[in-house]
């Protein structure tokens, strides 16, 4: 008899998350995490919101809560979409979640049964990839070019299989670092419309943009199968674990609820209490630019690094916000085999092959540069390219 289930025996552990259990060791410099510089938390004020969340609403933030979530932090959240983005919503199209870790989770739970074609971009976000292969999915790949998803191929996947939909990542996109440019948003939009898949945006960087020009969200050119993901993680801190789903379709809606009760009732309602006390009372905007021009410096600092100490024929991202950039190594020259070598040097990266749903061997590596100082760039670069 099968004790375990065939879902949990096929979804492999997190790479990064092994990666990071190894790179403990202070003498470790470590590109392989998506780690946020701490020195960005905002730690002061939220203490002072959590003494007054306590004091003020000390009973209501510590009872059972609705599952939806903090009303006043849905509303928040729908006017940011209107006031940045012009993106128009109201509280009853945003569900907290448990991070979007969990977004993705409920998504699965929802929409995809065992053999379902769901579309990623080549290479993906390997958090994902993780969360849907606990369904059991057929992965349909869709090259991710400079300018976003390739519009031929997008066109072809929807065309040949029956998606349930197409997760995207298009601002300064992980692992890459890419960014759709709005023209292929336009182009996304205008294609997906012809389809019944749902098109998912998850959208943990956006807000991390240190150069260049928002562009709009693929669901702004009236695309109805849309669903929006969004979180703190990457602008006030992680350890609250608070994100959410953002949908106008209230038939998908209506099932994601269900699904978190479920799950967990509902996210960590004293930290929803916590942030919305933070984001009535501070300025999360001036909070934000501290975050883009650390990591401006930081993204320059392994940008000249690595024209400094790389070999000449390694091609790489520039990435224009967010926290990673993407290197390519020569021809027969594989990432995964470099690694060990790299350890041995004490630096480490995440090999490509994580971030594609066939197991292979790549010349791709992806590289944060936000949880390292500009000295320990260049020295850790430096290291990386002895090796190679």
């Amino acid at each position: 008899m099968q004790i375990y289930t065939d879902r949990i025996l096929n979804t492999k552990k997190s790479f990064i998350r092994e990666i990071l259990k190894v790179t403990q060791d202070p003498e470790i410099i470590s590109f392989a995490g998506g780690l946020p510089n701490p020195i960005s938390f905002p730690k002061e004020e939220l203490r002072e919101s959590m003494n007054r969340v306590i004091t003020e609403h000390g009973d209501e933030a510590f009872q059972y809560a609705t599952t939806e979530g903090h009303l006043g932090l849905r509303k928040w959240i729908a006017k940011k979409y209107e006031d940045r983005y012009g993106y128009q919503v109201t509280a009853d199209d945003i569900l907290i979640t448990t991070g979007s870790q969990q977004a993705l989770d409920l998504v699965g739970k929802v929409l995809v049964n065992e053999g379902d074609a769901i579309g990623v971009e080549v290479p993906g976000y390997l958090g994902a990839i993780q969360a849907f292969s606990m369904f059991q999915p057929k992965f349909v790949g869709i090259e991710l070019t400079e300018q976003g998803l390739n519009p031929e191929e997008l066109k072809r996947v929807l065309e040949e299989n029956k998606v349930k939909f197409v997760y995207t990542v298009p601002n300064f996109q992980n692992p890459t670092g890419l960014t759709y440019t709005a023209e292929n948003r336009k182009q996304a939009a205008e294609i997906m419309k012809q389809y019944d898949a749902f098109l998912i945006e998850d959208d943990p960087y956006g807000e991390l943009r240190f150069s260049g020009e928002d562009a709009p969200y693929i669901a702004s050119y009236g695309l109805e199968n849309s669903i929006l993901f969004g979180t703190i993680s990457k602008t006030i801190t992680p350890g609250m674990r608070l994100g959410w789903i953002c949908t106008k379709n209230k038939e998908l809606m209506s099932h994601l609820v269900t699904a978190k009760q479920a799950s967990d009732l509902h996210s960590n309602y004293f930290a929803q209490c916590v942030i919305y006390d933070y984001l009535t009372h501070y300025d999360l905007q001036s909070h934000i630019e501290v975050i883009k021009n650390l990591y401006r410096k930081q993204s320059t600092a392994m940008i000249q690094a690595i024209q400094q100490y790389f070999p000449k024929d390694v091609a790489y991202t520039k990435p224009e916000g967010g926290m990673f950039m993407w290197a390519t190594l020569p021809e027969g020259m594989y990432s995964d085999e470099l690694f060990n070598r790299a350890m041995e040097k004490k630096v480490t990266f995440v090999p490509g092959n994580p971030f594609y749903t066939e197991e292979q061997s790549v010349r791709t590596m992806r590289l944060n540069y936000t949880n390292a100082d500009e000295e320990t760039i260049f020295e850790g670069i430096r290291r990386l390219a002895s090796v190679l």
